[in-house]
């Protein structure tokens, strides 16, 4: 494929430009570029479902011949599958919703014994079955990447595939993409993390301001990228965070904030969280790590008071036992969140500011009137996160990661007593996971802020983390480690 002087229309207001690109017949091609720069726009061109309205596009390969996976895609399945599962004419299986063997096998012409083959190298076999509903965020991913991979399809074009897997998954992954690559297949990756380009890639093309600056072999690229992280690293510096205003601040006199014991969730016959006793105690920061489905969300719901087990069992929330009589309204308005679950859920209409805005009053919307106080400070937290002259454009109409970046502003501006983050970096370029480490690390080190972090990338935990929670397997199921981090390091 050879672009020459195209421009693409994103929307009725934005357009994306690619000068001068020619794409190999087969082989890997990975796209890199900041929040908000084009690179999902890049990817629709790519695939052909983006307008071409100047220049020429050449060559023989046609939409149909395309496979992409995409967070965009991975919401609108949800929202089919909400659709399917709320129907009044459900029979049985329409209630189940959606499930990953059915997702795969309709997009395939392969045997069934293909898809088990891959399936079992995804470690997501054992998930065909279940509605997707229900899966984790990587393991969502992973049943978009097997259905893309086994349309056969001469282009695939995975944008950010590794977001939301943990380490064995990403090796898992990069090793699939290599054999794609030696298989006469066209593979584009776009990435968010430079680490994320692969050795065996042919080229590397950079994206800013909605065009393609650069395309070329990738070892003539990297000196560009390491250049412009080296740019970007020095942008960073002490950052000051807006005060929450009187009337949101939350004290908390209860220790522990979180206290559980033998806490068991099923779902069906599957053990999800397996006789789990802990405590968030005063001055404490928590990591959780652990694979993906070995319940880390599932716990983060129990906190947040989300998750309909948590009356069932033995478990106090900032002092209050779950199920006697609280409303779920005392429990998150001392609690900021962001998780990939969260952010899928946050589908108003509403405009930048306003995503701000909800946050002080703990809502998906923005449906009371704000002060002009609140107003203003919603205006300097969009200013420290370099977002500001979005402030009136619709929160849909932003990428991936600035609509992350915003949503982890927003569980920011009343420095919460507990602050959940629940792989809160997925999509977000250097600069940003670096900003949102500050963030962070002010918070725990000149407020009451206490901290629950959760990512697959052990460099992204803020500086501060105190205690350690791991799931490790066993058998069909998960025991847990508890690290008193403290004690290591006195040692």
């Amino acid at each position: 494929m050879k672009y020459s002087n195209c421009i693409y229309k994103i929307s009725p207001s934005a357009r994306l430009k690619i000068s001068s690109m020619e794409l190999p017949q087969s082989g890997c091609v990975t796209i890199v570029g900041s929040n908000g720069s084009g690179k999902s726009s890049l990817a629709r061109a790519l695939e052909g479902t983006l307008e071409l309205i100047e220049g020429e596009r050449t060559g023989s390969l046609q939409a149909e011949d395309s496979a992409r996976i995409s967070f965009e895609q991975q919401l609108k399945l949800i929202e089919e599958d909400f659709q399917l599962r709320n129907s009044d004419a459900n029979n049985e299986e329409e209630e189940k919703g959606i499930t990953p063997r059915k997702l795969i096998m309709e997009s395939s012409k392969v045997p069934e014994s293909v898809v088990r083959s891959l399936c079992s190298r995804l470690k997501i076999e054992q998930l065909l079955d279940r509605p997707y509903s229900i899966l984790s965020s990587g393991e969502g991913r992973k049943v978009l990447i097997a259905r893309a991979v086994l349309s056969n399809k001469s282009m695939i074009i995975m944008d950010a595939p590794f977001d939301g897997l943990d380490v064995d998954s990403r090796k898992d992954l990069m090793d699939l993409f290599e054999n794609l690559y030696k298989s006469n297949k066209l593979l584009i990756l776009i990435v968010n993390r430079y680490e994320e380009i692969p050795e065996f890639s042919d080229y590397l093309g950079i994206v800013n301001e909605c065009e393609l600056i650069k395309f070329g072999e990738r070892n003539s690229i990297l000196a560009d990228l390491e250049f412009m992280q080296l740019q970007n690293n020095e942008k960073i510096r002490d950052v000051k965070l807006p005060e929450p205003p009187e009337d949101v601040r939350v004290t908390v006199d209860a220790d522990p904030l979180v206290s559980m014991s033998n806490v068991i969730v099923r779902y069906q016959d599957k053990i999800i969280i397996n006789d789990l006793t802990m405590k968030i105690c005063r001055g404490e920061h928590w990591q959780f790590a652990g694979p993906n489905g070995a319940g880390k969300s599932t716990l983060i719901s129990l906190i947040t008071g989300d998750h309909p087990q948590g009356y069932s069992n033995n478990l106090r929330l900032f002092g209050i036992q779950r199920g006697s009589g609280e409303t779920i309204w005392d429990i998150k308005r001392n609690i900021g969140f962001v998780s990939p679950s969260f952010h899928l859920a946050y589908r108003v209409s509403c405009n930048v500011l306003s995503v701000i805005l909800s946050g002080y009053f703990d809502s998906i919307g923005l449906y009371d009137k704000p002060s002009d106080l609140k107003i203003k400070l919603a205006h300097d937290w969009l200013k420290v996160i370099g977002m500001d002259a979005l402030a009136g454009k619709p929160f849909t109409s932003l990428s991936y990661g600035q609509q992350r970046l915003l949503l982890i502003a927003r569980a920011l501006v009343k420095h919460p007593p507990l602050l959940i983050l629940d792989e809160p970096l997925h999509g977000l370029d250097n600069i940003s996971r670096l900003l949102v480490k500050k963030f962070v690390e002010h918070l725990m080190r000149v407020g009451t802020t206490q901290v629950v972090f959760v990512s697959h990338h052990r460099e992204d935990a803020p500086d501060g983390i105190t205690n350690l929670l791991e799931f490790v397997p066993s058998a069909d199921t998960f025991t847990y480690r508890i690290t008193d981090l403290r004690k290591i390091n006195k040692e």
